[in-house]
C-alpha cells in the first residue's frame, strides 16, 4: 500500500497526473503565446516535458487524493493584446484542457466497454481500464479544482476578467485565506478521518462530476 492505495493503482495515478499537470500547463502557456504573451516559450515552458512544470507539493497533493496543481505558467499581461479578456482566455485554457483529456478517457472506456468487454477483464485489460479511469476522475477533479474562485486559481482570474476593474483587488484580497484553510481541512480530514472539505464542496463537485460522467457515458452515475 502506498498513501493507503494498492502500488499497482498508485503507480498508474503517476504517468496520468504527470500527462494531466503537463497537458494543464501547456494549455495556459500556449493560450498566451497566441494572444501575442511569448513569456511562456522563451521560458522553455511550451513544452510536454513534465519535470519543465512540476510543482513539488501540487503534485503530492494529486497523488494522495483528487486536487492538486502544476507549477503556473508566467503570464505578461502587458503583451496580451487585449488583457483582461485574455487573461481569462488563458485561465480557462487549463481546465478546458482537462475537461477535453477526461472526456477522452472516457469515451475510451465507452468504446473499450461496447467493443471488447471480455478484454478489460483480463489482466493487462484490468490495469488499462484502471489507467482509464483514473485518466477520467483525475482530470475532472483537477479542473474542477483549479475552476473555484479563489485566488490564485484559474477561477480567481476568470471571475476577476469580469469584474470593474475596481472591485477586482478586493476579490482577490477576499479570497486569498481560501486555499490555506483548503490544505488545513485536508490535514485535519487525513488524521481524524472526518472529511469536512468533501462535506463543503460535494454540493459543488457532484453536479459537475454527474455532468461529465453524463457527457462521456450518457449516465452519470457510470464511474463515481
Amino acid at each position: 500500500m502506498i498513501f493507503g492505495m494498492p502500488a499497482d493503482q498508485f503507480l498508474l495515478r503517476v504517468p496520468v497526473i504527470l500527462f494531466a499537470l503537463t497537458v494543464h500547463e501547456l494549455a495556459h502557456g500556449w493560450t498566451a503565446f497566441r494572444l501575442g504573451d511569448p513569456t511562456a516559450r522563451d521560458e522553455g515552458r511550451l513544452t510536454l516535458n513534465p519535470i519543465a512544470h512540476l510543482d513539488l507539493l501540487g503534485t503530492i497533493m494529486l497523488m494522495t487524493g483528487l486536487f492538486g496543481w502544476a507549477k503556473p505558467v508566467p503570464v505578461n499581461t502587458y503583451n496580451l493584446r487585449s488583457p483582461k479578456r485574455d487573461i481569462v482566455l488563458v485561465s480557462f485554457a487549463g481546465p478546458l484542457s482537462n475537461i477535453f483529456l477526461a472526456l477522452c478517457f472516457g469515451y475510451a472506456i465507452r468504446a473499450l466497454s461496447v467493443v471488447s468487454p471480455a478484454y478489460l477483464k483480463t489482466g493487462f485489460g484490468g490495469h488499462l481500464l484502471t489507467l482509464l479511469i483514473l485518466g477520467f476522475i483525475i482530470n475532472c477533479g483537477l479542473a474542477f479544482f483549479n475552476l473555484l474562485p479563489f485566488y490564485p486559481l484559474d477561477g480567481s482570474k476568470i471571475v476577476a476578467g469580469f469584474l470593474p476593474d475596481r472591485h477586482i483587488p478586493g476579490y482577490m484580497n477576499a479570497t486569498r485565506l481560501a486555499l490555506p484553510i483548503i490544505f488545513g481541512l485536508v490535514i485535519f480530514g487525513a488524521l481524524s478521518g472526518h472529511n469536512i472539505l468533501s462535506a463543503i464542496l460535494n454540493p459543488v463537485f457532484k453536479p459537475f462530476i454527474w455532468l461529465m460522467q453524463f457527457a462521456a457515458f450518457g449516465d452519470g452515475s457510470a464511474i463515481i
